[in-house]
């Protein structure tokens, strides 16, 4: 069976808590990716996504001057590296995430995100 290891990104977005709005949505459009993860300390804070960067436009007009750290979801959760794709997908479909932060051994080693399973979706061989 696949797992996460084998669909995942390791090529992470990270942005301090201490980050912007603005500086945060600027990191990611230029990398053409939908969320960072909020690092600090080398530990995984949180993730911001675009829909925090809609939420705090839409609540507060100055909101591109604000800390990530108040519109980011704390401590979001995580799934294994070794999980299989189906636990991943059944995951983040039922919590309606689009990306998951993947530990292994307690340390972040990558990301993964609806595309990627989709992608992979797409590779396999149809019976």
């Amino acid at each position: 069976m696949v797992s996460i290891r084998d669909v995942m990104s390791d090529q992470v977005v990270t942005v301090d808590p201490a980050a912007t709005v603005a500086e945060a949505a600027t990191v990611m459009g230029s990398r053409g990716i939908g969320s960072a993860l909020v690092m600090q300390g080398g530990q995984l804070r949180g993730i911001f996504t675009e829909r925090d960067i809609v939420r705090a436009l839409g609540e507060h007009f100055d909101a591109a001057g604000h800390l990530v750290l108040n519109w980011m979801t704390a401590d979001p959760v995580t799934v294994d590296a070794s999980a299989s794709v189906p636990e991943a997908l059944d995951l983040m479909l039922s919590k309606g995430f689009r990306h998951l932060p993947v530990m292994q051994e307690g340390r972040l080693v990558g990301m993964v995100s609806l595309r990627d399973l989709g992608r992979h979706a797409g590779t396999r061989e149809v019976p």
